[in-house]
C-alpha cells in the first residue's frame, strides 16, 4: 500500500496514495492504523482524496481504525471523500458513524477543538509544557 504520514504534536495525516481501498490494501492499512495508536498517535486523520473506489474490506479497515483510536482515546476523522466512496458510506449507514469532516484544515481544527474540550473537561492528558 502506497501512503505518507505527516506527523504532528496533537494528530498525523495519513495519506492513502491509491485509488482502491480494498481487499489487497484493506489489511496493510488496518495494521499500520493500529500500530500508529500502539505509538502514542491517537488522533489520525485519514486523507482519502486518492480513493476513487472502497469494498467492505476498506470500511472494515476503517471501522477498525475508528475503534482503535477511541480506545487510545483519540479520534480517527475521514476527510477528502471521493463522492462515489461518499455514497457507499451513506448506503452503509457509516457516515452516522465515523467522524466525516470534508476539508484537511477543518479536520485539523476539529482535532484541536476536541482536544482542547477533552483537557477543559478534565479527560485530557495534561500537557507538560
Amino acid at each position: 500500500m502506497k501512503y505518507t504520514l505527516d506527523k504532528h504534536n496533537q494528530f498525523t495525516i495519513f495519506k492513502i496514495e491509491e485509488e482502491k481501498l480494498n481487499s489487497l490494501i484493506a489489511p496493510e492499512l488496518k495494521t499500520e492504523l493500529v500500530l500508529l495508536n500502539n505509538a502514542g498517535q491517537c488522533n489520525i486523520i485519514l486523507n482519502m482524496s486518492s480513493v476513487n473506489f472502497i469494498d467492505s474490506s476498506g470500511l472494515s479497515a476503517i471501522l477498525v481504525g475508528d475503534r482503535t483510536c477511541i480506545s487510545f482515546g483519540g479520534i480517527l476523522i475521514l476527510t477528502d471523500i471521493n463522492e462515489n466512496v461518499m455514497r457507499l458510506m451513506r448506503i452503509s449507514q457509516l457516515d452516522s458513524i465515523l467522524n466525516i469532516i470534508p476539508t484537511l484544515q477543518q479536520s485539523i481544527d476539529y482535532i484541536i477543538m476536541d482536544k482542547l474540550d477533552k483537557e477543559l473537561r478534565g479527560n485530557g492528558h495534561q500537557s507538560d509544557e
